[in-house]
């Protein structure tokens, strides 16, 4: 543990990579490119990575790692500060990083020299395997070698100048196992992306292009491991066992270093079939036909595609970029035209749009959240020769949401900004003053009280908004969190008329059919009758709109309805059409 006294952060990011190196003896540039690979300059709401990390730092707190917890010790401070503070998140990380130098080179000064400090950097990556250690160092002497300009989340510009750098493999972690660091040599190839031990350019790969990390079956599949073994997908024969009826679109809540420690550990019981990184390259983790645990939902894991992309949903604005955004439309319009999918909201779909499988497990995950964006997506995929979907709905009202600020990033250079937000909120009555329908969440990635665009609605009446703003208020059912003051709370969601809140000009015609009940009825979270998979309830007249149904293994049709902000199952017996 470092045993110098804390100083107080500077205000300035800058300075505060300065003071950090200056107090802890961390070359600024390693603790620049840790802090841009890991968060892009910000600590991305103080949630954690996919794999346990908090801040632009990666700060750990898992049963592998605890560097959060060190940090906190080190500075002598709240570990809740350092998730949510940047200076004092960049501060922990330095800390660290002097810590696991002294562990690793006892009674030895920290190095000036940037090609020093391989080891430490895979130690502090608390990766499952050294491989993906070395791949964690890798990347951070990539960001090094090319530099960076970058706004942080403080709106402070931040520049790490290239340095070429070739880093020293130590004999510490060079030893610790049959295998050869690539980071040097990696280094000589800088168009090339590092791969960890078993990722290779084989292209034994189903998408042509992806680089191969596909799990071991022996190791990771649940049914070649022996009984209550931990695991993390199912090999399948899809489309034969199931239909692929869906593509489900992610962030990983994580860099895409994070990513792939997380898939190939298999105490993590979760995998995708891909992983798109912010410059476009593709992973594949496993195969198409088998079953990726991915989406929140079994029934929907055994009918989906997973596609993760790097990055963070409460700031995906700061990842999400052009050339991740024209890959993955290059991936899923392959995945398209492979199982005869059409290009519509029904059939692609966020995690976000998912019901959880049951009340108890409610809400299911978010991403890839509200800045993801739709109508750009969408439309470099139809580039990519796939037709949109020729389903407008017959009803006239029956709209969806396409507003200007989901077609295309606003900021310069392919990128987004805060302004590409495109949530819209639902309230009580016809009027934004008269308050956000009943909801449990408060964060911007809440996805309780609101809709996203491309999705369709029935509307039953529309004026103009009450309170002046100009906006237009669209009358629709929505499944509302309206049990959550009851004696005994809960989340079971309930049909509603509530308002939407839109501009004219952000409305367009959806599509799909509008279904309306002809019975009260209960809503599941897949096509199946069982209780514990009901997730709400629909009074009779209440009307959906639905883009599939499918037949159920017990002969029985379901549609599938835009229930609020998440897709959900109601059977064919309860509808009149």
């Amino acid at each position: 543990m470092w045993n110098g006294q804390p100083t107080r952060a500077a205000s300035n990011i800058n300075q505060v990579f300065a003071q950090a190196a200056a107090d802890f003896a961390v070359p600024v540039p390693l603790l620049k490119a840790l802090c841009y690979m890991e968060g892009h300059l910000g600590n991305h709401g103080g949630t954690a990575s996919i794999d346990g990390g908090y801040g632009c730092m990666h700060l750990m707190a898992t049963r592998d790692s605890d560097s959060l917890t060190l940090a906190a010790r080190d500075l002598k401070v709240d570990p809740a500060l350092l998730k949510t503070d940047l200076a004092t998140n960049i501060r922990g990380g330095a800390s660290v990083l002097r810590d696991y130098w002294g562990q690793l080179f006892p009674g030895r000064a920290p190095a000036t020299s940037l090609d020093a400090w391989y080891g430490v950097l895979s130690a502090y990556s608390g990766a499952s395997t050294l491989s993906v250690a070395h791949m964690y160092a890798d990347a951070v002497y990539k960001l090094v070698n090319r530099g960076f300009v970058a706004r942080a989340e403080t709106g402070e510009i931040v520049t790490l100048a290239a340095q070429h750098v070739v880093p020293r493999i130590t004999a510490a972690l060079s030893h610790a196992a049959k295998y050869t660091p690539i980071g040097a040599m990696a280094l000589m190839q800088p168009d090339s992306a590092f791969l960890p031990h078993g990722c290779s350019r084989t292209g034994d790969t189903d998408y042509p292009g992806a680089i191969n990390c596909i799990l071991d079956p022996d190791k990771f599949d649940c049914n070649s491991v022996d009984d209550n073994d931990p695991c993390n997908y199912e090999s399948a024969v899809r489309p034969a066992d199931y239909p692929v009826d869906f593509v489900g679109i992610h962030d990983a809540e994580g860099s895409l270093v994070d990513t792939i420690n997380y898939f190939h550990n298999v105490n993590s019981a979760v995998s995708s079939h891909y992983i798109v990184d912010t410059d476009g390259t593709v992973y594949q983790i496993v195969h198409d036909n088998d079953i990726a645990y991915h989406i929140g939902n079994y029934w929907y894991n055994q009918h989906a595609i997973g596609v993760e992309h790097v990055g963070y949903a409460a700031t995906g604005y700061q990842w999400y970029n052009t050339a991740m955004y024209m890959s993955s439309a290059r991936l899923v319009a392959y995945l398209l035209n492979k199982y005869h999918l059409p290009l519509d909201r029904s059939h692609v779909i966020g995690h976000g749009d998912v019901p959880a499988p049951s009340v108890a497990l409610m809400p299911n995950h978010v991403d890839p959240g509200p800045y993801w964006l739709w109508g750009y997506y969408f439309n470099l995929i139809n580039a990519m020769g796939v037709p949109f979907a020729h389903n407008t709905a017959f009803s006239t009202n029956v709209i969806s949401i396409d507003p200007p600020f989901d077609r295309l990033p606003v900021g310069q250079g392919g990128h987004e900004t805060a302004a590409n937000y495109n949530f819209f909120s639902l309230y009580n009555g016809p009027g934004t003053d008269t308050g956000l329908i009943p909801h449990a969440g408060n964060s911007t990635t809440d996805e309780t009280s609101n809709i996203g665009p491309g999705v369709s609605y029935a509307y039953t009446a529309v004026v103009k908004d009450q309170a002046g703003t100009g906006m237009t208020m669209y009358r629709i059912w929505y499944g509302v969190e309206a049990h959550l003051k009851d004696k005994k709370p809960s989340r079971l969601c309930s049909a509603r008329q509530a308002w939407l809140a839109v501009p004219a000009y952000a409305v367009n015609r959806g599509i799909g059919m509008a279904v309306v009940l002809g019975t009260a009825t209960k809503v599941y979270s897949k096509p199946e009758q069982k209780s514990d998979d009901q997730i709400g309830d629909a009074p009779q007249g209440a009307i959906f709109v639905s883009g599939l149904g499918v037949l159920n293994d017990k002969n029985i049709y379901w549609y599938e309805i835009n229930f609020n902000h998440r897709q959900a199952w109601i059977p064919e017996s309860a509808v009149t059409l």
